[in-house]
């Protein structure tokens, strides 16, 4: 399809701006020059109140919407509130694209998760494996509420010709990432891990796992540039995989961390410990073919989200 570019004065609902997918849109968006976004915190506006959402709507009117509010964690808080996760996640979606559907925004985006597809997809997992086997278990109720994101915005393309897009980016990493020391994803988890043992002396980080298993990381503001893309590029049913194409063991990645941080001490590994997935790849061929590629090299990213870190965690500038 022809792209079709945003009048740059044209208002744009960016749900969940605080976030680390949001916040990256957010600043990609601005550094094109849209010069009309439209943000509100939780305290502002809840999303899972639907007058509230209608209100907004309302009011305001936004010809683009780009969907990044969702309660996320990991694995622990996963299985500790499956309630919560799939309630909230749910009442969000349902309201924010009923109400950009019922106030005539020209298009919408919805972002979802790697987690949506079967626990034993193929590698690398292309989009229509979706709803071909059972999900993860311990994320389950999340990825349902994804899928179900995915389906709404199908059913209104279907019913209504409403443009709804959903896009599905791989793991994610950056400024405005989540580096708490229990709930924190594996890449943030080392980085902090690794500066503490410098700061401390530590003489060595012991890293869970044989190390073995591949993974796919994306900066975040990769994926914030692919977001603007799909919205001016990109219109149809299916969701598109966002990812880098790379993969990384989670040794490389260790290694690669310890550089970074400029830690001298060793890294050992306690392979009694579960490695999790074997291989977690997205097929990035479909938005290749449209036209879009990651461009941060994984060295470049941990650097600048050290960097980040430092400045904002470790020292933060009152």
């Amino acid at each position: 399809m022809d792209p079709t570019p945003i009048d740059k004065s044209a208002p744009i609902f960016v749900a969940g701006h605080r976030g680390l997918v949001g916040s990256a849109v957010v600043r990609r968006l601005q550094s094109l020059g849209y010069t009309n976004l439209l943000l509100r915190t939780h305290s502002e506006l809840d999303l899972t109140i639907q007058s509230a959402v209608d209100d907004f709507f309302a009011s305001h009117k936004p010809s683009y919407v780009i969907l990044a509010a969702a309660k996320v964690g990991g694995i622990h808080a996963n299985n500790t509130y499956p309630a919560d996760f799939i309630t909230i996640n749910l009442q969000i979606q349902t309201n924010v694209i009923t109400s950009a559907f019922k106030h005539n925004t020209t298009k919408l985006l919805f972002l979802g998760s790697s987690c949506i597809y079967p626990k034993f997809a193929p590698q690398p997992i292309p989009e229509n494996a979706l709803l071909t086997g059972p999900l993860e278990p311990t994320n389950e109720w999340y990825a349902i509420a994804k899928i179900s994101g995915i389906k709404m915005c199908q059913a209104f393309r279907l019913q209504h010709s409403f443009d709804a897009i959903s896009a599905m980016p791989t793991n994610l990493y950056g400024p405005n990432d989540n580096f708490h020391p229990e709930n924190s994803h594996v890449l943030p988890a080392l980085l902090r891990r690794f500066h503490e043992a410098k700061v401390n002396n530590v003489a060595e980080v012991v890293v869970w796992g044989s190390g073995k298993p591949l993974r796919e990381f994306l900066h975040v503001d990769d994926l914030a540039d692919a977001v603007v893309f799909l919205m001016e590029n990109y219109s149809g049913m299916e969701h598109v995989n966002v990812g880098s194409g790379k993969e990384v063991s989670i040794r490389e990645l260790a290694e690669l961390v310890k550089d970074v941080v400029e830690y001298k001490g060793e890294i050992v590994w306690d392979s009694s410990k579960p490695d999790g997935t074997p291989r977690k790849l997205m097929d990035n061929s479909k938005l290749a073919e449209i036209g879009w590629e990651a461009k941060i090299s994984l060295r470049d990213g941990l650097r600048d989200t050290y960097k980040w870190y430092l400045e904002n965690v470790v020292n933060p500038q009152w």
